[in-house]
This record gives structure tokens, C-alpha cells and sequence, in this order.
């Protein structure tokens, strides 16, 4: 096996295939995960792109060529997987590429009982390993097919019971991703009328990227929620661990607002427990989660660093800006499902349209992420910095990037790690402060910069 260096990202393995990753790459990284963790059983599971089904065999071929068990969970969305490896309590590995086009595949590990697989926790073990030609186990496992999509629908289902929610019509957006494999099942039998887009699995994405953090991909849902008068719309990525809300107006909802609804019932169901929240989320969040009662704890951006606080603090939940949910009572795992249940069953249980419910989470206006293409990340952060130091009011802080705030507004500037970016998010108390700070904060970024982003 050949250098892996260039598809082991900080959290999976990334890369286009088969230039980059092909059976054998996948067959390596098999032998060499079952090595690491010495687990006797291990499951597999894959997306719809069309590679991924061949890619999660060869991955299994590998594992029991070193003597583990591999149950072949087939067709799944990520947090099938969490679930899967948390019920069973035995270490994973997901075939997806999430949102890339359709080019790429990867492949996501986890422990036993969902817990992460980075390069600080495994993962570059597991690239040394796969470099190397394994000996093979004297006896080699066995490879046992397992449908475990009715188990995970149950599962979630007690997790968040929406049996007894007022009928709701609810627009869904799989974006030919693996929402359309587990929606249906996880909505059976509930008083859901549900208008389905894209649910053919196809990891060509013939409609639109399935990468809902973009406004662009979010058009044909918000379309489907006025036409079908919708009381709500979801829209999911490829491999279904993210979720993004769509209001009754057809108006999309920030995941910020989404994160204090659900700390919101959290906080209901165990008062005083701790909320995770990354530091671009609205301000919103911590004054919610203060306001009924809990403990926020800020974190920098990365579901490694959320994964890391929740489990640090115990936390009930965390919520990210990219329409990341993560909840201690499924191992610390994400779910865009889970969020999306919990979204639903807050509209269904009162009689507000859903703007209206969520009208006392959105306070404040947000610039969304703005990049800008920089030769010198460091030297045009600087010029940021001295250019609002000495303000009355602000202060700042460098927990991830720069963030200089007041009472009426902050923003957060911070560097892509693998890209020559900035990243600006701004937030304000009015649409004209948020405007002008944003405009002030490019003007210094850009200025100094060849062309922007």
C-alpha cells in the first residue's frame, strides 16, 4: 500500500476515487482498523454513491482477513452507524463522503460505542498500519448480513416520541442522499403527511448538491413548503448527519435558532444540565440556555472539539452553526434525525406555526460566513485587530481566530485550515450595525489581499 498522507484528513478519510481510494486502499485501511481497536466484531455500513457499496465490502474483506467478525450493515445514514456501534457497543466504519461531489468517497470510524476516530485518536495508527502488508489472522472472521434500519428508527423514536404531535404536513429534502433511505422508516406509523423530494438514492446528485449550508440547495424545499403549504420543511446532507429547517413562510431558519429550540426542551427534561455551543453560533444560545436555567460552555468550531466538551462536561446537547446536533443520550453523537424529530415534535405540540415558535430564538442579525482569499492569514487578522483595538466597550479573544465583541454586536474571524481563507462571521442588535461592521471588517481583510473570495 502506497502513501495514504494525502486522503487522512483531521477526522476521516477523504479522497477521490479511484485515483485516491479504491478496494485496495479500503481493504488496507479494514486490516489495519481491526488491528488498532482488536475488536472480535466490527460493523460496516455505506452511502448511495455508487462506489461506496464495492468500498464498504472491501473494507469488510480486510477486517475479517485479520480474524474480526463483520456485520454488513449495508445502505445507512452516519448516525445509522453511531447508532449501530453504541447499541451493539463495537467499533464502526462508514463508506460516505457526506456533501463532496460525487468524485469523492471517505471512509468514517468509529469505536465502540461511537466514540471518534481522529488523527489524534487512532487514525494515524491506522494510516501507518494500512501502509504495511498485514499477516494474515490463522482464522479469519466471518462477514453476516444485518438490517439494522428498523432498530435505529425505534431507537430514535423513544429518544423523541412524536406519536401524539398534531397532524403536520412536513416537506423533506434527501437531495438524493441517504435521508430518503431512513425518513420513511423513522416516520412510519406518525401523524406526518410527508411531501418527499429527491428521495431516489443516486450519488451522482442529478438535482442539486446535497450540501444544505449552501442557500442555493435549500431553493426547491422552500419552493415545496409553499406550494404544499407545508407546516415545516427538512432538508438533509448526503449522508444524513446534518439537518437544516425550513420555516411554514418557506423562509430558512438559522441552525443557531434550531440549537436553542432543543436546548430548550433538553433544559425542560433535565434542568441545570450543560449545552455545548461552538463560538460562531448566535448569541443567542447561551441567553436562551442561561434564561431556562443551564450551564452554556463555548467551544472553538469542529465536531472533535464539541465531541471533546461534551463529554468533558456531560453535556445533555450541543449545537453547531453547520447544522451539527449532538446529544449525550446517543453517545455523544450527532443526528441530523434526532433534531430533526425534535424540531418536529416542538412545532407539533402547541399550535403556533413555526416562525412564531421560534420567534423568541432569533434576536439577533447574523452576516452568515463570509470567506475572503488572503496571501497572509496571520497579517490581515492582525490589521483586524489593531484596526478596532482601543474601542470603548470591545473586547476580544482568540479561543478560535479573532473575536471582538460589544454589547450590541460581535464578529468572529478565523483561518480555513486548509485553504488560503478567512472566515468572517458577523452579528448584530440591527440589520444597519451588523451591515456596516461586516462591510468595515472586509474592507481592512480584503485591502489588503490580491483578490477576494
Amino acid at each position: 500500500m502506497g502513501d495514504l498522507a494525502s486522503i487522512v484528513k483531521a477526522y476521516d478519510i477523504r479522497g477521490v476515487v479511484p485515483d485516491q481510494l479504491d478496494e485496495g486502499v479500503a481493504e488496507a485501511v479494514g486490516a489495519a482498523f481491526a488491528r488498532v481497536t482488536g475488536a472480535s466484531t466490527i460493523v460496516t455500513m455505506h452511502d448511495m454513491r455508487t462506489s461506496s457499496g464495492p468500498l464498504a465490502e472491501a473494507f469488510g474483506r480486510g477486517a475479517a482477513a485479520q480474524g474480526a467478525d463483520v456485520l454488513a450493515g449495508g445502505l445507512a445514514s452516519t448516525d445509522m452507524l453511531y447508532y449501530a456501534s453504541g447499541d451493539l457497543g463495537i467499533p464502526g466504519a462508514m463508506i460516505t463522503a457526506s456533501h463532496n461531489p460525487s468524485r469523492y468517497n471517505g471512509i468514517k470510524l468509529c469505536r465502540a460505542g461511537a466514540k471518534p476516530v481522529g488523527i489524534q485518536t487512532g487514525l494515524t495508527e491506522v494510516k501507518d498500519l494500512a501502509e504495511r502488508a498485514l499477516d494474515p489472522a490463522p482464522a479469519p472472521g466471518t462477514v453476516t448480513r444485518r438490517d439494522l434500519l428498523p432498530g435505529y428508527a425505534e431507537h430514535l423514536r423513544k429518544l423523541v416520541d412524536i406519536s401524539s404531535i398534531r397532524p403536520l404536513t412536513v416537506a423533506v429534502d434527501a437531495g438524493n442522499g441517504m435521508a430518503g433511505h431512513t425518513v420513511p422508516k423513522v416516520f412510519e406509523g406518525v401523524p406526518v403527511t410527508l411531501i418527499p423530494l429527491y428521495f431516489d438514492l443516486d450519488g451522482t446528485f442529478p438535482n442539486h448538491e446535497a450540501n444544505p449550508i449552501d442557500p442555493a440547495n435549500l431553493r426547491d424545499l422552500q419552493r415545496a413548503v409553499t406550494e404544499h403549504h407545508a407546516d415545516i420543511g427538512l432538508a438533509f446532507d448526503g449522508d444524513a448527519d446534518r439537518c437544516f429547517v425550513v420555516d411554514e413562510r418557506g423562509e430558512a431558519v438559522s441552525p443557531s435558532v434550531i440549537t436553542a429550540l432543543i436546548a430548550t426542551r433538553e433544559l425542560a427534561r433535565e434542568p441545570g444540565a450543560t449545552i455545548i455551543h461552538n463560538l460562531i453560533t448566535s448569541r443567542a444560545v447561551p441567553e436562551i440556555v442561561t434564561e431556562n436555567g443551564g450551564v452554556p460552555v463555548r467551544t472553538r468550531v469542529g465536531h472533535s472539539f464539541i465531541k471533546a466538551k461534551m463529554a468533558e462536561f456531560g453535556a445533555v446537547f450541543g449545537g453547531e452553526h453547520s447544522g451539527h446536533f449532538y446529544f449525550r443520550d446517543f453517545w455523544f453523537a450527532d443526528s441530523g434525525m434526532l433534531a430533526a424529530l425534535h424540531t418536529l415534535a416542538a412545532l407539533g405540540e402547541q399550535p403556533l406555526p413555526l416562525s412564531q415558535l421560534l420567534a423568541s430564538c432569533a434576536r439577533y442579525v447574523a452576516s452568515g460566513e463570509i470567506n475572503s482569499e488572503v496571501a497572509d492569514q496571520a497579517a490581515s487578522t492582525e490589521q483586524v485587530r489593531r484596526a478596532f483595538a482601543g474601542r470603548p466597550g470591545v473586547s476580544t479573544d482568540e479561543l478560535d481566530g479573532l473575536t471582538v465583541s460589544t454589547g450590541t454586536w460581535w464578529f468572529n474571524l478565523r483561518p480555513s485550515n486548509t485553504e488560503p481563507l478567512l472566515r468572517l462571521n458577523v452579528e448584530a442588535d440591527t440589520e444597519a450595525t451588523m451591515a456596516a461592521l461586516r462591510d468595515e471588517v472586509l474592507g481592512v481583510v480584503r485591502g489588503t489581499t490580491d483578490h477576494s473570495g
